[in-house]
């Protein structure tokens, strides 16, 4: 078994890397252009949203630019690895996706216009890749924090089916999952809000050109 073969397979219990039961940053300061914490404990009236949808540098930047949004901050979720590094992951033998969790005022922006940013963010048809980035850490997928995201992301997903396949598209491979299983490890320091500190650094997000219908659903 080659290393590449991780690249479009989900590691196993048996193959994945041991990781280590601390976390990589543990002291996350403050949003560099929101400059709003990364950490938790945020105010009680906000929400938290994970969406995973390819390289996680540009895919923040879109959530950072939308309106009602509190706070961003990347991780890795959805695998198997404790507290992995961006080597590890990359690897692809931690079975993480590069995670964004966005922190936001459901008063302000619905998690129904948020689940609309990330459908048209990128191309959820493509499986363990996003444009010419290739391995299972570019999956798409979100990653649930209530019954209500959960059932409002099942809508929007059959919604945005519909009219991915009316343009020849193939079916969404996009997972949706319950957070509560699936713990959020913060990226390392430099991965935050990359873009802004790099701007003109690499951004391979894409979506299909295509409008993803909203308000078939209703929670906030």
């Amino acid at each position: 078994m080659t290393l590449n073969s991780f690249k479009t397979r989900l590691p196993g219990p048996e193959d994945a890397l041991r990781g280590r039961s601390e976390p990589i940053w543990p002291n996350p300061g403050r949003h560099t252009v929101l400059e709003t914490p990364l950490a938790p404990p945020y105010p009680e009236h906000l929400e938290v949203a994970d969406f995973a949808l390819g390289c996680f540098w540009g895919a923040e930047r879109r959530f950072w630019q939308t309106e009602g949004v509190w706070t961003t901050l990347v991780g890795y979720q959805g695998g198997i690895t404790p507290n992995p590094t961006y080597e590890e992951v990359c690897s692809g033998l931690t079975g993480h996706t590069e995670t964004v969790r966005v922190v936001f005022d459901p008063s302000r922006v619905s998690y129904a216009e948020l689940l609309k940013v990330f459908w048209e963010s990128h191309d959820p048809t493509q499986g363990f890749r996003q444009g010419n980035d290739v391995g299972t850490q570019y999956r798409s997928a979100i990653h649930t924090h209530s019954q209500a995201q959960r059932d409002t992301a099942e809508e929007s997903r059959a919604a945005y089916q519909q009219v991915l396949e009316s343009s020849g598209y193939g079916a969404i491979t996009t997972e949706i999952l319950p957070a509560a299983d699936r713990p959020f490890y913060v990226a390392e320091e430099y991965h935050q809000q990359y873009l802004d500190k790099n701007p003109a650094g690499y951004c391979g997000l894409g979506g299909t050109g295509l409008s993803c219908p909203i308000g078939v659903a209703k929670a906030g």
